[in-house]
């Protein structure tokens, strides 16, 4: 009976211990998804980076673009009515000069 009752224990140890073995393993590939899963994510935000930074840098060059366009737009607006003053003042002389005779 004693021999029935040691035989008993050491297979429940047994089966005891290979239940632990299959949640170790599970453990072990639950943590190894888990870890590409992070990798993959990481990838993804390194790619979402690349692309918000090419954005950026495409939003600069525009705004760039768009304030040189408006610089030369005022300083040709400004050459424009530099002429035109002038043009007013040389009809101005001419007037004066005119009225003077």
């Amino acid at each position: 009976m004693k021999t029935k009752l040691a035989l008993a224990a050491v297979l429940a140890a047994l089966a005891l211990t290979a239940c632990a073995k299959k949640e170790e393993a599970a453990v072990d590939a639950a943590a190894t998804d888990a870890a590409a899963a992070a990798t993959d994510a990481a990838a993804a935000a390194t790619d979402a980076a690349a692309v918000a930074t090419d954005a950026a840098g495409a939003a600069v060059d525009a705004t760039a673009a768009v304030a040189t366009d408006a610089a030369a737009a005022v300083t040709e607006a400004a050459d424009a009515t530099a002429a035109a003053a002038t043009d007013v003042a040389a009809a101005a002389t001419t007037v004066v000069e005119e009225a003077k005779k």
